[in-house]
């Protein structure tokens, strides 16, 4: 019984700390990527580890992989756990694993797991 009330405690921490829009609204950093409990190298993959995504407030997104931009739309579900982004119409959702005010990390079957790091713009 002390458990469960443990476990139940910490999951209403958790859900209270959870992301909002306003809170992912900034600049983040790629510093993780794992596909199939496989690290991959992110440097190797992307011929740099300057690897970014950017989130505005209106809707706007950025991904910034070195000197390519490649813009679309983003939104969160209401309930924090689905991030949509939306490239040409075709929209790719992660589901949201974990996050705070300076880690996030999201997972999509297709193309793995990657943790982000909030910098200053």
């Amino acid at each position: 019984m002390r458990k469960l009330f443990l476990m139940v405690i910490f999951l209403i921490g958790f859900s209270m700390n959870a992301q909002t829009s306003k809170e992912l609204i900034g600049k983040w950093q790629l510093v993780k990527w794992t596909k199939k409990g496989k690290e991959k190298n992110i440097k190797e993959y992307y011929k740099t580890d300057q690897v970014f995504q950017v989130f505005k407030g209106n809707g706007d997104f950025e991904s910034l992989v070195g000197d390519e931009s490649h813009k679309a739309k983003w939104k969160l579900s209401k309930d924090n756990s689905e991030l949509t982004i939306i490239a040409i119409l075709m929209p790719v959702k992660f589901s949201v694993d974990y996050f705070d005010a300076n880690k996030r990390i999201i997972t999509t079957p297709q193309i793995g797991t990657f943790e982000y790091k909030k910098v200053a713009e």
